[in-house]
């Protein structure tokens, strides 16, 4: 079988091997596993909780890559090395072709997995009113699908365990030979991208994943940050920031979520977007309250609107307390044991 020549990874390899994925603190295990997945073109599957940092690791990949110049055919055709029917026939009859210049982020194409996700939002499919003006077979007919897309790129699919089996069956052939193949036509598609998928293992709203798909690919298991100060730098980079949040405040408030992650009675975990939402709420009700900066007033008043909801309680437990109360007396005892050291 005929094998095309991968620019895309030549400047992969040589990303990894002289850039850091510096959009995620912490996880230096994490990233070492993925880069040397990558360097060997394993198609990955990120494993974790939500918030985490999954869908940042996969778009810091993408951010690595170089600018690049393709064809604007919807494909990505690389100028030099056209592989779509639509450049290769207006070559032929020598029409220029417009082109265009791709940023590494701009190379990174997303698909949310769901239920209801259909093979030809991945594949593409026949619009009927150009299948009118040119033939139902003709290849102008026929609309890109988000494969088609990450051409030269990422194809990032996210929360990969919600696809039904039909999309999985519809990625075997080109996780395997990197070709589509599509319905009523007689010719396979090239294609080149970056598989990078995610999974959150403790979600029950899912469909199994079949061993035949699961064998194409190498699982990656991401974990919260390792330390409390790798938290609390994320929470800085990343939230919004109005008024003065006083340090030591904030790491008692990740100091008590990170607690929340060990306490045995609690099934799913609050991941660093419950950090986050808490240093961001707690500015703005303390604005609302004409404070000059955070009290702790302002963050037991929207600690239950921000982890309740992130948490779920062990079914031997939340039969007898909700969520808020179990909450609320965690967080009285935990500020009562750190009393000695607030202001």
């Amino acid at each position: 079988m005929f094998k095309m020549e991968s620019k895309l990874k030549e400047q992969l390899h040589k990303a990894l091997k002289e850039k850091d994925f510096e959009d995620i603190l912490g996880q230096n295990d994490v990233k070492k596993q993925l880069k040397s997945a990558l360097l060997m073109d394993r198609h990955v599957i990120l494993v974790g909780a939500p918030g985490i940092g999954k869908t940042t690791l996969a778009k810091n990949v993408a951010k690595i890559l170089p600018e690049i110049d393709v064809y604007d055919c919807g494909y990505n055709c690389l100028i030099d090395n056209p592989r779509c029917p639509e450049c290769n026939a207006s070559l032929k009859k020598n029409k220029k072709i417009n082109t265009k210049k791709l940023k590494g982020k701009e190379r990174f194409i997303r698909v949310q997995g769901s239920p209801d996700l259909t093979v030809e939002d991945l594949i593409g499919d026949i619009d009927p009113i150009k299948a009118m003006k040119f033939g139902p077979l003709s290849i102008e007919a026929f609309t890109l699908g988000k494969i088609f897309k990450a051409n030269n790129g990422i194809l990032f699919f996210d929360e990969i365990n919600r696809c039904n089996e039909k999309i999985q069956n519809a990625l075997l052939q080109v996780l395997e030979e990197k070709k589509v193949t599509i319905g009523s036509y007689t010719i396979d598609f090239d294609v080149d991208f970056i598989f990078i998928g995610t999974m959150n293992p403790d979600d029950k709203s899912t469909e199994p994943l079949s061993d035949v798909f699961l064998d194409r690919f190498d699982l990656i298991y991401t974990k919260y940050p390792e330390t409390l100060d790798i938290e609390l730098k994320i929470v800085n980079k990343k939230g919004k920031h109005i008024i003065e949040f006083p340090e030591n405040l904030l790491k008692k408030v990740i100091k008590f979520i990170r607690e929340l992650r060990e306490d045995e009675n609690i099934d799913k975990k609050p991941s660093v977007r419950a950090s986050l939402g808490i240093y961001e709420r707690a500015q703005a009700i303390a604005v609302l309250n004409k404070h000059k900066k955070v009290t702790m007033n302002d963050i037991l008043d929207i600690t239950i609107s921000v982890l309740s909801h992130r948490l779920t309680l062990k079914p031997s437990i939340k039969y007898m307390e909700s969520s808020e109360d179990y909450i609320k007396k965690k967080f009285s005892n935990f500020l009562e044991k750190e009393k000695s050291d607030l202001p």
